[in-house]
């Protein structure tokens, strides 16, 4: 059977001729066993040309407890989440304040589309009501590139508990023990923040410490620098560093750095600042010297080094 083709742009076919090759989406399943099971476009790259995009990605795949401002264009104030209670797509508090939630059970192949549908709902819903799932019904049309400031980046708060769930000094004891169930499998996770590092992200897993670096580049053109650097012997954090490997979400390519568990994730903010500008000085430079016989064995060295996320 020949491969369907739909609208190519960021776009990708509904992988029905091979169901068992990973899922365009991202989410690392057979396609077969994710999007396999409905008729949508998946949209692999969902918020391309939004310059939250980074922490956007971020937000839906590995920060376990984070709020966020939405950079709308018009409308007020909405609070971006990593996750609602039972993994809801959106809640309206009794006092009308509206979250919108990250990381939701859907089967939809464009998040975008979803987060504005979810929004649509909670600017017209009963305070004290959520949306669980986000439907076919419930698109709009829009997707949060008509929504939001292309220009303003996503400004995330990442907290070290999920306290903010339940507004008030004492929730009722099924609250209480749900909170608590969160809370159990946190995993500590903070910004590594400098000039010129944005999407980057400390994380401690209990056994080992990394920083994931959500990138934007065009992935050919990142992994091309990553193996000059590599080439170089400049591909480490530091000292205290080592090169784990990338995995992939949402059409961007996220490196990660095995990091030494003692240092405190604010010690990683000089050397990953270091790291954005010997990555600038190789991604410039591919332009005018293409990669030699060594820097491609480093890249496909480099392509072997894809891990999954835990």
């Amino acid at each position: 059977m020949g491969k369907k083709t739909r609208n190519r742009a960021n776009r990708s076919e509904t992988a029905a001729d091979n169901p068992r090759r990973p899922c365009p989406c991202g989410s690392g399943k057979r396609y077969k066993a994710c999007h396999g099971a409905g008729d949508d476009v998946i949209v692999v790259r969902p918020f391309e040309g939004l310059a939250a995009e980074p922490d956007l990605v971020a937000m839906r795949e590995f920060l376990p407890s984070a709020t966020a401002p939405l950079p709308l264009r018009t409308g007020g104030p909405v609070t971006l989440t990593s996750v609602l209670p039972g993994a809801s797509a959106a809640l309206v508090r009794d006092n009308g304040e509206i979250l919108l939630g990250m990381q939701v059970q859907t089967r939809s192949g464009d998040l975008s589309a979803d987060l504005a549908g979810a929004l649509a709902w909670a600017r017209s819903a009963e305070p004290g009501s959520s949306l669980p799932v986000v439907g076919p019904d419930r698109r709009t049309g829009e997707r949060l590139q008509d929504l939001l400031e292309p220009e303003t980046a996503l400004e995330p708060t990442v907290h070290a508990d999920f306290a903010w769930w339940l507004p008030g000094d004492s929730p009722d004891p099924e609250a209480a023990a749900m909170l608590e169930r969160a809370n159990s499998v946190i995993m500590p996770t903070e910004a590594v923040t400098a000039p010129g590092v944005r999407g980057a992200y400390w994380v401690d897993t209990g056994s080992k410490a990394h920083v994931r670096w959500v990138r934007t580049e065009d992935e050919s053109s990142l992994m091309a620098a990553l193996a000059r650097l590599s080439d170089q012997g400049g591909l480490e954090l530091g000292e205290d560093s080592r090169y784990a490997g990338s995995f992939r979400a949402h059409g961007l390519l996220v490196p990660v750095w095995d990091v030494d568990r003692d240092m405190h994730s604010s010690e990683w903010a000089g050397p990953a600042a270091d790291f954005a500008k010997r990555l600038d000085e190789a991604l410039a430079g591919l332009a005018e010297k293409p990669l030699t016989d060594a820097e491609h064995r480093a890249r496909e060295v480099l392509s072997g080094k894809q891990i999954t996320l835990r």
